[in-house]
């Protein structure tokens, strides 16, 4: 058993159907991408596995366990922790204020500081803007908030949801070291990304969507190297 399996998952919006059977699996340790253009069903997929927008039909059990129809707080409870697409810092509260509320389930305070500087250490511009206003920095900055914020929850599962959009290329180049580098550390992610020349760079496997349905899934290296995926998505 793998340690996310999504099997034949059927997701709505009203009565319209986003998802129309996804199933897609990540093993414990890895860096999995889903790729597709606009409306695919990509960040529904990761809406799903977190229970913001929970699954109408279809199961998703993470390490052995069935979570489809858990709250959202209880999947995060179990180590699933989402950096949203279009970030979503609280925009009036600080750096610091915001990585606090990464941790508002944690139970385990002691390490608290130990995990704040390993933020910091990932991303050394939140170290330096503690006490700045979340909503007066750059659109980069605040994705490196985001991620650390989802970070604070120690998840066993990072969902990240749209990493690079709005970003400068310099700052996109920057982030995704660091993704490499917190999935190179342990953690297991799963990654919805428009530029695909990122995400398949950075994850082991991949999965491509289209219209709420998986039509390709393989190896990384060989995603990018298939000419159906190099003219849909990578602009050769």
């Amino acid at each position: 058993m793998s340690f996310l399996e999504v099997d034949d998952i059927q997701t709505y919006y009203g009565n319209i159907q986003a998802l129309k059977g996804i199933s897609i699996a990540v093993e414990e340790g890895e860096c999995v991408t889903l790729i597709g253009s606009n409306g695919a069903g990509k960040s529904t997929t990761l809406r799903s596995i977190s229970g913001l927008t929970p699954a109408r039909m279809g199961s998703i059990r993470f390490d052995g366990q069935e979570i489809a129809q858990l709250p959202p707080q209880e999947i995060v409870r179990l180590g699933i922790c989402q950096s949203p697409e279009g970030r979503k810092t609280f925009a009036r509260m600080t750096v610091r204020e915001n990585l606090e509320l990464g941790a508002y389930l944690r139970k385990d305070h002691a390490n608290f500081e130990g995990d704040l500087k390993r933020i910091f250490d990932l991303f050394p511009r939140l170290d330096e803007r503690q006490r700045q206003k979340a909503g007066t920095m750059s659109g980069g900055e605040q994705q490196m908030l985001a991620i650390g914020r989802a970070m604070m929850g120690r998840p066993r599962l990072l969902l990240l949801d749209e990493p690079s959009m709005g970003i400068s290329p310099i700052l996109t180049e920057r982030i995704y070291e660091t993704i490499a580098e917190i999935n190179q550390q342990g953690t297991t992610i799963l990654l919805v990304e428009q530029n695909a020349n990122f995400a398949l760079e950075v994850s082991q496997r991949g999965y491509v969507l289209e219209t709420g349905k998986v039509v390709m899934s393989n190896a990384s290296d060989a995603l990018r190297t298939d000419p159906e995926v190099q003219k849909a998505y990578l602009g050769t």
